[in-house]
């Protein structure tokens, strides 16, 4: 059940410090990564073509919430986004050594291409 019932929930009685804003920006990227679960869950429970347009279309606005807080999550703590651009030079170790191919957008313009969680670390 939603927390936001309460008008007081979101009140604060002081501001937060760097390491607090960092746990609440990660908290903020696990409700949009929820958020996106269940909506892609109902684009999939229903056979209505409105239905699923709209509901695929705020899915997809919540992945560019999670690249917003992935990439002001990388701009206040720089070593944890070390530690992501590792993990994924480790994937795309294994990818080569699997000889599978990059996937598709890799390598279009900037413009044209879906933004990541590794792909805005690198930015």
């Amino acid at each position: 059940m939603p927390a936001f019932a309460n008008p007081f929930q979101g009140n604060v009685d002081r501001k937060i410090s760097k390491e607090e804003l960092i746990q609440a920006v990660r908290l903020d990227i696990a409700g949009e990564l929820e958020a996106i679960y269940l909506y892609d869950a109902h684009v999939q429970a229903t056979d209505d073509e409105m239905a699923q347009r709209v509901i695929s279309d705020i899915r997809d606005e919540e992945k560019a919430h999670v690249g917003e807080l992935m990439t002001l999550l990388r701009h206040l703590d720089p070593q944890e986004a070390e530690l992501f651009a590792s993990g994924e030079a480790e994937v795309k170790e294994m990818l080569e050594e699997l000889h599978i191919p990059e996937p598709a957008g890799e390598n279009l313009p900037d413009d044209k291409v879906q933004q990541t969680v590794g792909s805005l670390l690198n930015k």
